[in-house]
């Protein structure tokens, strides 16, 4: 629409023009027209310099803006362009800083404002004076031109990263309630644009690991950059989504990192107290001189002590104390030191605390210099007194930019096939966190190998891991299949291998053809099961006896075809 003033002007002049006049106008203008939108086109291409990856955003409201970028998304993929898609409610918004090209699909809602899911990237971009000269953007804003602040929310954006440094690479885009076509083009010009460029296709490849001479495991310095709880309101459950970056990071999809835990503050300084100890004390623990605070925070365990550290603590106090799951608070607490010295004799009968694996829940291709876990808090009950595993208590009470140490634990037994084969997960719980890690590293590549998963939790509602990423897959086409079973929503309990005896004929297609079968999770019974599972499926669809079946399925592990991680 045109400003009043400009309305003004051209009715002033369409009134005292011939009709000879108006015919002239008429084909100066669509010349005009056609030679700016050529010269747009045009443009994009030469402004876009060689990147490696597109990011599309969207805010939304009504799910139109959802809608279209799901749309864009699955349009660059198929042109084999490494696309992410993500709702702005969810971007993490020290990303922006790592961009290279951004792609912006929003609503404008009431007197001009942004939706409520993108009110945050919208007051973070107005609020920071960060600069963002690498950044290339496109803005396509939705509107309705009835209301006069029509796509204000992208004009706002658009006029914003602009200030900031960055590129834009097209002009801003703004659709009507009818947007379809108009957006449509506007996205195939921007694509149209990157391939006259030949930039944004596929170039990533998986480069071999570097081979270290180094004597032990290198320790990173990492720094938390997320922390996030996964299960919603109303879960008997804690999962956190950690994640964590550090320099000169070595690692690939499927592996796992280890980390030592720190001890609870609130515990240490309770055992300091009762124990009548000074902390600032020096020690020498297995040939390394620490103090006394140092020792029982950062590397001794003092949580559920083995019987026999139980017996030797018995042995130094010479009381009869019965073998039980016991902190050395409580052990303290009960059976209290007769002299203050006697602590130090404690110290040294206590075990050093051991490394936690877990499963990495990204990939390296996908987050670079990044890597994500996915943590259950462990609860279990003692004497009924609720209690918790010391290392998923410690992560999950840890907060973002919080330093952490950690090594990487190499599996090369749980990894990827060729960019074209078929992979089958099975997931359920934190089983998710390897496939999480295949799923982002395929939709990477762009590798054309079909993706099937199955996962399973208790709950629909609360307990859904990565929902929004499972769901973009999905719609994209990085999953060419899930499956989804929440045991608890209904009476009679549904777990993945009642999902994959339902889509059992299939599911045997798939291995027939070639896929690769991989299970992540719970050892037992969870694993058991599905391999049960599976075997009466071959035995089913093969028309072979269990026993063959069997051999079917262990002929799939010596050929490197199915794969377990499980715990």
């Amino acid at each position: 629409m045109l400003a009043k003033d400009k309305q003004a002007i051209l009715k002033s002049l369409i009134d005292t023009s011939s009709k000879e006049e108006l015919v002239w106008m008429s084909g100066y203008l669509s010349g005009i027209i056609n030679d700016k939108t050529t010269i747009e086109n045009a443009a994009i291409s030469d402004a876009i310099s060689a990147v490696k990856k597109m990011t599309i955003v969207y805010g939304t409201e009504t799910g139109n803006s959802k809608k279209l970028a799901t749309e864009f998304a699955t349009k660059a993929k198929k042109k084999q362009i490494q696309t992410k898609l993500i709702s702005l409610d969810q971007y993490r918004l020290n990303d922006l800083l790592k961009e290279e090209l951004f792609v912006t699909v929003i609503s404008t809602q009431g007197e001009g404002e942004p939706p409520t899911a993108a009110q945050k990237f919208y007051d973070h971009i107005h609020q920071n004076g960060f600069q963002l000269e690498k950044l290339q953007y496109a803005v396509l804003a939705l509107g309705d031109s009835s209301y006069p602040l029509f796509c204000k929310a992208g004009e706002d954006i658009d006029e914003q990263l602009l200030k900031l440094g960055a590129k834009r690479i097209t002009s801003i885009q703004k659709c009507d309630v009818e947007y379809e076509e108009e957006a449509g083009i506007w996205f195939e010009n921007l694509l149209e644009g990157l391939n006259n460029k030949g930039s944004l296709v596929k170039t990533i490849e998986k480069k071999p690991a570097l081979v270290s001479k180094t004597v032990g495991k290198t320790i990173y310095q990492g720094t938390v950059l997320a922390h996030q709880n996964l299960n919603d309101r109303g879960s008997n459950k804690e999962t956190w989504h950690i994640e964590i970056v550090a320099d000169a990071l070595i690692y690939e999809s499927g592996d796992s990192i280890g980390i030592v835990p720190k001890n609870s503050k609130e515990k240490v300084d309770a055992i300091i107290r009762i124990a009548n100890v000074d902390p600032a004390q020096m020690l020498v623990y297995k040939s390394e001189t620490r103090t006394l605070y140092d020792l029982l925070l950062n590397k001794l365990n003092i949580s559920n002590l083995n019987d026999k550290t139980i017996q030797r603590y018995a042995s130094i106090i010479e009381q009869e104390i019965p073998v039980s799951k016991i902190d050395l608070l409580e052990l303290l607490q009960k059976y209290p030191l007769q002299k203050a010295q006697q602590f130090e004799e404690i110290i040294q009968i206590l075990n050093p605390q051991s490394p936690r694996l877990y499963t990495v829940s990204s990939s390296p291709l996908a987050t670079e210099g990044e890597v994500h876990i996915t943590v259950a808090r462990d609860v279990f009950w003692t004497d009924q007194e609720k209690k918790y595993g010391v290392c998923s208590d410690f992560l999950s009470e840890i907060k973002e930019k919080d330093t952490i140490e950690f090594f990487v634990q190499k599996n090369k037994r749980f990894k990827l096939p060729a960019t074209d084969k078929d992979i089958i997960m099975v997931g359920p719980g934190t089983g998710i966190a390897a496939f999480r890690g295949f799923l982002a590293e395929r939709e990477a590549i762009g590798a054309n190998g079909r993706n099937w998963l199955f996962f399973g939790e208790q709950h629909f509602a609360s307990d859904f891991l990565y929902q929004t990423e499972i769901q973009n897959w999905a719609s994209t086409g990085t999953l060419t299949k899930v499956n989804l079973a929440f045991s608890r929503d209904q009476a009679e309990k549904i777990y993945v291998q009642d999902r994959m005896i339902a889509h059992a004929a299939e599911l045997y297609q798939w291995i027939e053809a070639g896929a690769y079968f991989y299970v992540c999770g719970k050892k037992d019974p969870m694993s058991v099961d599905v391999e049960n599972t599976l075997i009466q499926i071959v035995k089913k669809y093969s028309n072979k006896s269990l026993e063959e079946a069997t051999s079917y399925i262990n002929e799939l592990k010596d050929n490197h075809r199915y794969h377990k991680d499980v715990y």
